[in-house]
């Protein structure tokens, strides 16, 4: 049997053991040890599973994975979050659907200090459903509106999705914060629009916030906020300004945000210990798959896999847009059946190789797949962020009515998905002056 069927033989052992619901990072590792015993020797597969995954994990790069989550952990424990949700309502909140546009608002100010799409679906469904609940709205378009709200946390900076990307990819984490602002901002936006568009077309889903005077006073609320906004311009213009790595920021960030704590009295010790319990179980989850994804890149580099599938991809087609596009929708189908981190360690080493066959900018395509990401959170059946949010909101709606009401907002998304796809400067245009 040559390696490259040993190569293909262990990817669908890995599919067939993923369909079990077998955890991902054991079942990569499993498929890679036993598979690169059979190509080579169980010297050589021993070897292997000893040293990668000490070699994996004493990156540096990676030390900022925990850093960003407990910054994030940390800002939700102490509900330093809740003025973010304040600032944003009495900014957004005279829109039609105000809440709603405020809560996708709270939520990009929420990810700009945490690196987690269900951490910010998480944080502001606890913040803002009891405020829209009260309000009136109809509780199946009030949650889906946190759901997809949650997912911007993946491309607005910090992002945990990109810091794992770019290690894997060995592409700058820098350039890819970066490149993820303006796509971020975008999706933003088209949410907002969403909001207003359905609440125009039927009142009776968001009636108006009423408490929000029509030329708000921001000054009272930006004192209760300031600390915060404070930290999302240090971490994002210490990276930016190069005054540290955005290795170093999640170091940085976790720092100014014990302060913070500290500082307004909203740190307990029981506080401090859930949110660095959260961290290291949220960590351990990441570091084991990524590990795992460390060892199959390895197996599938032995087996000639991926020299393979890019030959083949190149002799089907030599246009990089046609691969792009059969990409998008390889990972919108695995979106439906896996957690995102999971699909995108499972798939990067397949893929990597074939997008550098196409000379495809690995920059663009990382926001590209952090969109993917991004639309498989709230994609049922396995849509993480839905069932964050109907945990949270219990028996005021049915998990079938967030759903119902989320089709709107993923219309926005390939929407969104198109437009990146069809104009790469979106992404591309902020790290180029960065870059001169």
């Amino acid at each position: 049997m040559s390696n490259l069927a040993i190569g293909y033989a262990g990817l669908g052992v890995l599919l067939f053991l993923v369909l079990l619901r077998m955890p991902l990072g054991l079942a990569l590792g499993g498929v890679s040890f036993i598979g690169i015993w059979v190509m080579i020797s169980e010297r050589s597969a021993m070897g292997i599973i000893a040293s990668t995954p000490y070699n994996f994990a004493a990156s540096w790069s990676l030390s900022s994975i925990p850093m960003f989550l407990l910054m994030g952990f940390l800002c939700h424990a102490c509900g330093l979050t809740t003025g973010l949700f304040r600032l944003a309502r009495h900014a957004l909140g005279w829109l039609p659907g105000g809440l709603g546009v405020a809560t996708i608002g709270g939520a990009g100010l929420f990810s700009a200090v945490s690196g987690s799409s269900v951490a910010c679906a998480a944080a502001m469904g606890r913040i803002t459903v009891p405020e829209m609940m009260r309000a009136g709205y109809n509780p199946g378009f009030a949650g889906s509106i946190v759901a997809v709200g949650g997912t911007i946390g993946s491309m607005i900076p910090p992002s945990i999705v990109m810091i794992i990307y770019g290690i894997f990819a060995q592409v700058s984490i820098s350039q890819l914060f970066i490149a993820g602002l303006l796509p971020g901002l975008l999706t933003a936006l088209m949410f907002a629009l969403v909001i207003m568009l359905r609440v125009r077309l039927n009142p009776a889903l968001a009636p108006q916030d009423v408490g929000v005077d029509k030329r708000p006073t921001l000054f009272p609320v930006l004192l209760e906020t300031w600390p915060m906004l404070v930290l999302i311009v240090c971490i994002l213009g210490g990276i930016f300004g190069g005054f540290f790595t955005a290795t170093q920021a999640g170091a940085v960030g976790a720092a100014l945000t014990l302060i913070i704590a500290v500082a307004r009295g909203a740190l307990t010790w029981r506080r401090l210990a859930s949110a660095l319990q959260d961290t290291l179980e949220t960590t351990a989850s990441i570091f084991l798959i990524a590990v795992g994804a460390t060892l199959f890149t390895r197996f599938l580099a032995l087996s000639g896999v991926p020299a393979h599938l890019a030959q083949v991809a190149i002799d089907f087609s030599s246009e990089p847009l046609v691969f792009v596009i059969g990409v998008s929708l390889i990972f919108l189908i695995l979106g439906m059946f896996l957690e995102p981190i999971g699909i995108m360690l499972l798939t990067l080493p397949l893929l990597l190789p074939i997008f550098q066959m196409y000379d495809i900018n690995l920059i663009w395509m990382g926001i590209l797949i952090v969109k993917y990401l991004e639309i498989s959170l709230v994609t049922p059946p396995v849509g993480l962020n839905l069932y964050v949010v109907k945990s949270m909101m219990g028996n005021r709606v049915g998990i079938e009515g967030i759903i119902r009401n989320t089709g709107w907002f993923l219309v926005a998304e390939l929407v969104t998905l198109a437009l990146l796809i069809s104009f790469p400067a979106i992404a591309l245009y902020l790290p180029s002056l960065i870059s001169r």
